[in-house]
């Protein structure tokens, strides 16, 4: 499909060639090029369109439920959001509503203990979050949330805890903050490498007709004939009773009805080469900076991997999705985000105005219009029809959610009860499109704050 016959907001297919993400670097030899089989299957029980994470724990819970899974991803396996995130996984306590909090933290819960089980060489730490306040008025309402957790969900009360004091922000190494708060719940990790880990063991343990990974092979369009979903691609057409589209900010490709709904953004992240005097950080970081959210890991190897400052171009990189290019702006923005943000060397040195870049890369982000990720089953308003499913639309705060996510609508394909517990607000009904063509974007954690305490 040419950009030019494309909707507003309608993605693209994922860009033929990318920007070269840091976790990238050292690519699974095993899933380079992978093709199963040298030919697409003629079908499948089910096909799951995108390898990131929440299409790989999808088709993982599928294979083990018994179904035939061919997963079709445009790229190379996970190449896109997944492998160009920002390394993170941090449920949100104090600034979603508390249910959502539990989901976010029960899934942190599952992929810390799954990589603990299977020692999956994916550099999981657990490091404990610093998010700065920036003024009073964001504090207060902080404060509301956090004691209506503490009268009403006293299992939250210990996952996030204020920082006022000038010694506690010294330590946090945010001496400049107005106020932060500090989650335990917080790990940095190679993202790649878990979802890499996990689609080599599926593969090793199945045979092509259990589990078949076809890489570089875009799915271009959908088509219903019957009762059947027909897929495709250049290298010829499938078919499945079942689809499962796990492609996140690229759905509204394949399903244009979702345009405007489920809107491509595109990110920005470098990994900075730190100051040669500094100190190793402690936690990972997130700041609300004039141009967005910022967050922070910094690599057991000692690069600090930074993401954000989007918002420093007044288009925001709203309906963005070709992550073949950096922005510069963003990019000059994102090298000079450190000086007052977070303390690397000691209290008494200035902090370097800008640092460089080993790494700068892009990648594409799946906004949902009302702010929640969109799970189940495609009604026919949308463009669907038995068979079709989704999950996508995380809003750039994945990965507390996107795996049990994708286990989530695997256990409905499969026809279980009982599993996942799915937040109602990620559920799709036959009048959430209409619902959510009323609501606006979701642009900074401090508008979701705001938000939090109205609802």
């Amino acid at each position: 499909m040419a950009v030019a016959t494309l909707l507003e907001e309608q993605a693209e297919l994922p860009s033929a060639e990318s920007t070269k993400a840091y976790w990238h670097k050292e690519p699974s030899q095993i899933l380079l090029g992978h093709r199963t089989t040298p030919e697409l299957p003629a079908a499948a029980d089910v096909v799951v369109v995108g390898s990131g994470i929440t299409g790989t724990f999808a088709a993982r819970e599928l294979v083990n439920g018994g179904k035939s899974v061919l997963m079709l991803e445009a790229r190379e396996a996970c190449w896109g959001a997944t492998g160009r995130n920002g390394g993170h996984c941090q449920p949100l306590i104090y600034a979603a509503p508390p249910h959502i909090s539990r989901f976010e933290l029960a899934t942190y819960r599952f992929l810390r203990d799954l990589v603990a089980e299977y020692n999956i060489p994916c550099d999981w730490e657990t490091v404990g979050g610093v998010h700065t306040l920036p003024d009073r008025e964001t504090l207060d309402l902080v404060i509301k949330h956090l004691n209506r957790l503490k009268k009403d969900f006293p299992d939250l009360t210990d996952e996030a805890s204020l920082i006022t004091d000038q010694d506690g922000l010294q330590k946090l190494r945010v001496p400049e903050a107005f106020a932060a708060v500090y989650q335990p719940s917080a790990a940095k990790l190679w993202p790649y490498k878990l979802v890499a880990w996990v689609l080599e063991r599926l593969l090793a343990e199945h045979g092509p007709d259990g589990f078949n990974l076809q890489t570089k092979t875009p799915v271009e369009h959908l088509q219903r004939v019957g009762d059947i979903w027909v897929l495709h691609t250049a290298r010829g057409q499938v078919t499945a009773k079942v689809v499962l589209l796990a492609t996140n900010a690229y759905t509204s490709h394949l399903l244009p009805k979702l345009s405007g709904l489920l809107v491509p953004v595109r990110g920005q992240v470098c990994a900075l080469k730190p100051p040669a005097d500094s100190t190793a950080l402690e936690h990972s970081h997130v700041w609300v900076a004039p141009g967005g959210d910022d967050y922070l890991v910094q690599r057991p190897t000692g690069e600090l991997i930074l993401g954000g400052e989007r918002l420093s171009i007044p288009d925001g990189q709203i309906g963005v999705s070709r992550d073949d290019s950096v922005d510069p702006t963003v990019g000059r923005q994102l090298r000079a985000a450190m000086q007052h943000a977070v303390k690397l060397k000691s209290p008494s040195d200035p902090e370097d105005p800008t640092l460089a870049a080993a790494y700068e890369w892009t990648g594409i982000m799946g906004y949902s219009r009302d702010g929640h990720p969109w799970v189940g089953r495609v009604p026919a308003g949308l463009g669907g029809a038995d068979g079709l499913w989704i999950s996508a639309g995380y809003t750039g705060h994945g990965m507390p959610v996107t795996a049990r996510c994708g286990i989530a609508v695997a256990e409905e394909i499969l026809g279980r009860s009982g599993g996942v517990d799915l937040p109602a607000e990620f559920r799709i009904d036959a009048g959430r499109a209409e619902r959510a063509q009323g609501t606006v974007l979701p642009t900074t954690l401090l508008e979701e704050i705001r938000a939090l305490i109205v609802e």
